[in-house]
């Protein structure tokens, strides 16, 4: 049974994967609604939020059977077993916060990919990731092991590095080329903080490391994201259009829901009282 990444199907065809972020709605209410507001993609939040990994498996399941991708940020130095957990729970990709080294790359990369198939067998990135069925990546049908592997180191597994520390900047270039990485994503929020420019988006510095992740993407043949910037459309399109941002986080639940009971208020207070 082939599986469906939006993000992969999108770069092919040369269009971006807008992703709708959850951390404050746990159920599978909110998948609903991203589909019908017409997102490519969820950002299941489990760095910033109360969520327990049941919770994250029901949205990613729920993702699946809506054709909407799932990926999930997992906490810093979460370790290898609660990444499997992640996957296993139906995770079509992982978001690593806070990557600022090849190694480390190297590290979120062989976790999420199968050893292997044949001993001496040649590949081009062997990983530790163990194998178990009934997963919900094939909507829990009985899937022959090599199918699964097949599967999922393709296109059940996408890796996302979050570009947020000086050193990352410094080591961009080596953790773009780590074979097995499909996404550097921007952390606007915590990059800025990081760089001493918090919220500052239009700093020459902010602009700069931009083009200096592009470049680094562009240059290893890899995707490159945006998040954070979710009152600035104007840098996310030039960021798609010159920059080459091909994955982009839209907001989240909390945003959305926060944003539109303000502007009910606000409308509800200009109704005239005759």
């Amino acid at each position: 049974m082939a599986i469906q990444n939006n993000l992969l199907r999108n770069v092919a065809n040369g269009k971006i994967c807008t992703a709708l972020g959850v951390k404050l709605i746990p159920t599978s209410e909110i998948v609903s609604i991203a589909k019908d507001a017409g997102y490519d993609s969820l950002f299941i939040e489990l760095e910033h939020s109360s969520f327990s990994l049941s919770q994250a498996s029901q949205l990613c399941a729920a993702g699946i059977m809506s054709g909407i991708t799932p990926f999930v940020r997992v906490p810093y130095q979460c370790g290898n077993g609660f990444v499997q957990r992640v996957l296993d729970g139906g995770a079509m990709g992982v978001i690593f916060p806070h990557i600022s080294s090849a190694k480390e790359a190297q590290a979120a990369v062989s976790i999420c990919k199968f050893p292997p198939l044949a001993p001496g067998e040649s590949k081009l990135v062997a990983g530790k990731r163990s194998l178990t069925a009934g997963l919900p990546h094939f909507r829990y049908i009985p899937t022959p092991p090599t199918e699964i592997m097949t599967e999922l180191d393709a296109k059940g597994s996408t890796v996302f590095l979050m570009i947020e520390t000086s050193d990352a900047i410094t080591n961009v270039d080596a953790i773009a080329a780590v074979p097995g990485v499909d996404v550097l994503l921007i952390g606007a929020n915590d990059l800025s903080l990081e760089l001493g420019i918090q919220g500052q988006w239009d700093n020459p510095r902010f602009k700069s490391v931009l083009e200096q992740v592009a470049n680094a993407c562009k240059k290893s043949g890899i995707i490159m994201g945006l998040a954070g910037l979710y009152t600035r459309p104007d840098i996310c399109e030039d960021a798609i259009n010159r920059l080459g941002v091909r994955y982009i986080l839209g907001n989240l639940d909390v945003g959305l829901v926060a944003s539109a009971a303000k502007a009910n208020v606000l409308a509800l207070k200009a109704l005239k009282n005759d």
